[in-house]
């Protein structure tokens, strides 16, 4: 697929049932990274992000080979709102199809670099209710850590 293609997005659960799915452009495509735009068709409340309105600019980052994804929001006016991160196993990228297992552990980050965890209790009770291998466990762990590493270090996508 070409740079600026529609793509669909599918966030799935560890059994691969489908959680949730949305359109975006295909950006960029370098090797293992591909940059995703999308946006906000209409308001969202989040109990943690508050208010997300219509028009809020969705950049998503994926990488085949990495154990998260991230988001970097905008809001309609072009000022950064917040990075979003997932911690999931590695996405598979087909035609015009990215799905990942979304592992329900992740990383919000304010503008000015402060953060939370997010999730662990239901990542903790996902675990056991599914049975996740010790791999999957301690890949999602270091994929937080490095998460959290790259905030610290300001190394979170800026383009």
């Amino acid at each position: 697929m070409a740079p600026s293609g529609t793509a669909t997005i599918k966030s799935l659960n560890y059994d691969r049932t489908l959680r949730k799915s949305w359109d975006c452009r295909l950006l960029k495509r370098a090797g293992p990274e591909l940059m995703f735009v999308g946006e906000f068709a209409r308001e969202i409340i989040h109990s943690e992000l508050g208010v997300i309105e219509c028009g809020t600019v969705s950049y998503e980052y994926y990488w085949l080979d990495r154990w998260f994804n991230i988001f970097r929001f905008h809001e309609p006016d072009g000022r950064l709102r917040n990075y979003y991160c997932n911690v999931n196993m590695p996405p598979t990228f087909e035609g015009s199809i990215l799905q990942y297992v979304d592992l329900d552990l992740d990383l919000l980050i304010w503008p000015d670099m402060s953060y939370s965890i997010l999730d662990r209790e239901e990542f903790e009770a996902n675990a056991m209710s599914y049975g996740y291998p010790d791999k999957v466990i301690k890949s999602a762990e270091a994929a937080l850590s490095e998460l959290i590493t790259m905030a610290e270090n300001g190394q979170l996508p800026r383009e």
